[in-house]
Parts: structure tokens; sequence; C-alpha cells
């Protein structure tokens, strides 16, 4: 069978619904291509579970810290089955009759090229001018000796839990592993995280990392940094990792949190003439592999975040549609949603020294400079860390450990998107009393 439409989409996360919608929204005729649920990896086992499960041990975390209160009961069967309305039950059923009422076609199946402009997906051949490719990114699962047979967990297997573990092995010290394990500690779980980069969160400025090995430390978080697993078995119903220096640990279960890999093979790539690289499918500035197709999300390498996702989802469909549109990375901000959160956007010091920028910080630790921690909690901590550009005076990175710092880090991702100049900065008022006020503070203190 064949059958011919306007627009083809792979991939129905939250990255290929926003183009989906959007493509017809804008008159297309759409096909959508899912090979397991709408919603994707965000919707059932990333993302939305995720949070759900950290917010309730934030809440007791937030009580602990609060004058006056004390931390409530937490109840997991109660947490599990929120979770679980959460991510509709694993059932999409409700999101394919939507689409299809309006106007969407939905396939189900492994969606393959099979050419310029063809698509088969469960015995069905699609025939199209337009192919955007939203396939996402699977866990990049390390090449450790006996991991297989040991058996282990992947985001998957931790977001969707019924029963919690009394102890576990994590690797990686990246979002995943730090969320994750400060949500298992919280519940009850003894946990062990092992990081081979000499820090967490390498890829942020050192302090980071610092500020968040200290917290989960506090916590009774073991921490190995610096250490890298070179074996893994099983037996009597624990799971041991060996480390490099010889030493051996051992828990019910291990969760692999290494990082993610693009979702590119068996989806025909070669037969339109491309090949990825080991980050993913090369694309442009407006997100274009080659003639008539489109790639965005993971699947790029460009930034694992479900917001550039969708962020180049829209570029994509402006594009489609001949409005003028390029991607901008300079201003992403990212977010680890542990308590208390890590955000940042932009560059780190190092990035731009690497860059030839001339650069100048500023640090702050918010308890001394503002009011709002000692309004929040008892013996408030957190930082505020700001880069930016001495010849240009403008605001080219920021990052911020602190209570909400996913939400205040968009002071500083709008000045870097706007490229707002520090005199800008420093002569607008914050609300009092904000954590906002910070960014005063650090811009103040700036040898500009």
């Amino acid at each position: 069978m064949s059958g011919q439409c306007d627009a083809i989409v792979i991939g129905a996360g939250p990255v290929g619904e926003v183009a989906a919608s959007r493509l017809n929204r804008d008159g297309l005729n759409t096909a959508l291509v899912e090979r397991e649920l709408i919603g994707g990896e965000c919707g059932y086992w990333a993302c939305i579970p995720s949070k759900t499960l950290l917010r309730p041990a934030e809440v007791r975390g937030e009580a602990e810290r609060t004058a006056g209160t004390s931390a409530p009961d937490q109840r997991w069967p109660e947490v599990a089955a929120y979770r679980d309305f959460m991510i509709r039950h694993l059932d999409d059923s409700a999101q394919v009759t939507g689409y299809e009422r309006d106007g969407v076609r939905v396939y189900k199946g492994d969606g393959r090229h099979a050419g310029p402009g063809r698509v088969e997906v469960a015995g069905e051949l699609l025939e199209t001018r337009r192919v955007v490719i939203a396939t996402g990114s699977d866990a990049r699962i390390p090449d450790i000796p006996g991991l297989a047979e040991a058996g282990y967990w992947t985001n998957r297997e931790a977001t969707t839990i019924q029963e919690i573990p009394d102890s576990i092995l994590i690797l990686g010290g990246g979002p995943v592993g730090i969320e994750l394990g400060q949500f298992l500690r919280r519940i009850g779980t003894d946990v062990t995280l092992i990081q081979a980069a000499e820090r967490l969160l390498p890829r942020e400025d050192p302090r980071v990392g610092e500020l968040i090995a200290e917290q989960l430390r506090s916590e009774g978080i073991a921490l190995h940094l610096g250490a890298s697993v070179v074996s893994a078995s099983a037996g009597a119903g624990r799971r041991t990792l060996t480390l490099a220096d010889g030493q051996t640990l051992s828990a019910t279960e291990v969760l692999i949190a290494t990082g993610r890999a693009p979702r590119v093979n068996d989806i025909g790539l070669e037969t339109i003439g491309i090949t990825p690289d080991p980050r993913g499918i090369p694309i442009d500035e407006r997100c274009r592999v080659t003639d008539g197709v489109w790639a965005i999300g993971d699947v790029t390498g460009v930034m694992p975040f479900t917001h550039v996702g969708m962020y180049q989802g829209r570029i994509t469909c402006a594009d489609i549609a001949g409005r003028a549109a390029r991607a901008d990375y300079s201003a992403i901000p990212r977010v680890v949603f542990c308590d208390p959160e890590v955000a940042a956007v932009g560059l780190s010091a190092d990035q731009a020294t690497e860059r030839g920028i001339a650069v100048r910080t500023a640090t702050v630790a918010l308890a001394d400079a503002i009011a709002r921690p000692w309004t929040y909690q008892k013996d408030p901590g957190g930082e505020l860390g700001i880069i930016a550009d001495r010849d240009s005076r403008t605001l080219i990175g920021a990052w911020a450990v602190g209570p909400l710092a996913g939400e205040w880090i968009h002071y500083a991702t709008l000045a870097i998107k706007t490229r707002a100049g520090i005199d800008v900065l420093s002569d607008t008022v914050a609300q009092f009393p904000t954590y906002t006020e910070a960014y005063l503070k650090a811009i103040e203190q700036l040898d500009l």
C-alpha cells in the first residue's frame, strides 16, 4: 500500500509533536510516525516522571529547612500512583485519537526512509516532499565487561519503579544521575554515585560541581569521582562493579546514567545519502539535512534538551512555510532539577576564554547578598555566577545553584539573547525580595 501526504514526521516525542501540530496548523496534510508512544521518552520515561518523583522529596526538604515546620510523611504508593497518572499509565490512545480528530494521520511502527520522499512504516509506503526526523535518543550504555549479564537499569526502569530498592549504584554524574540519585536517597535507598570525570556536571563551572557534591554528600550519597568501572558481575541478589583501582562496590541495582546516543540506526538514512556522525545527524541553521529533509531534537546532537528540540521544531516549520528562521543556540537555559536546583545559560568562563573572549566574572553567595534566601529557609546557601565580555560589556553566561534557580535563570537568558549591555542590566530594577536581585549584586562586582 502507499499513501501521499504533504509532510511526514518520524518520531512523536514532544519535539515531533511540535512539528506535526504546526505543520497541520499550517494546512499541510501531515503524517506522524511513532514506534512506541505518542509523547516519547520525555513524556513517559524521562522529564515528566522524573520531575513528578522529585517533587515530593523536594517538598519534604523544604519543610525541614523552613522555620516552624516539620517534615511531612512520604507515602510512596501515592507518589507512584500520581506518577502513573502523569505518564498516562503508558497509554497513548487518547493522544492518537486527538491527532486523528485534528486531521493528522498517526502510524504506529518503525519509520524508515526508503529513498528520497519515501517512508516505510507498518508495511505501508508513504510518499511526500517533506520529512522531519525526530527519532530522539537512547540511553548510552558503556562497554563494561559483564554489565549486560549482571543487568542494569536505564532512566526507563528508574522512573517507572513500583518498589524502592534498598541500594543502588549509579554510573554517571550528570543531570540524570544526580536527579534520580537524590530522589532515591530521599525515599530511603542507599545510593552510591560513580563519575568518570573529576567532578559532577563537568560541562558547567567547577564551582557548580563542588556545590552539588557538597549537597549530595550531606544527604548521605557516597561519591566516587574520577573513577572508572572495569567490570561488572552479579550474584546472591546483588550487582557488583569493580573500579580501576581494584575497589568493588555492590548494591541491589545498577543505574546507567552516562548520557544519550542519537537514534540513527535502522531508519534508512543511507537511502537518502545521509551518513550521521558520532553526535547525530548534521543539520544547518535551518535544521535542514538535505533537500526535503529536516532533523530536530536529540537525533541532531546539537543539545540534548527537550526545549532545544521543540525550538528546532519551530524553526523547521517556519522554514517549510517559507518564513525566515535560523536557529540561535547562544542563550539556551539548562537546568538540573535537584534540590537545590542547578541552572546555567550561555558560555562558561573556560569556554569563553577558549574562544578568545576577554572574560570578566563575578560570584555572589546568595545569603550574603540578598534577603530572599533568609525568608525562604533557615541557614540558606547557594551561589550565583555571571560571565561577561569585557570588550562588548555584555553578559555571555551565568550559572546559579539555589531554590527555583531554573526559574530565575531566565533573567540571564533574555539578557544574553538580546545582548543587553551591562549598563542596561545594572539600571534594571528587580522586585524585592527575590532571587533575581542577586544579578544586580553580581553585576556591581564586575571589573569592566
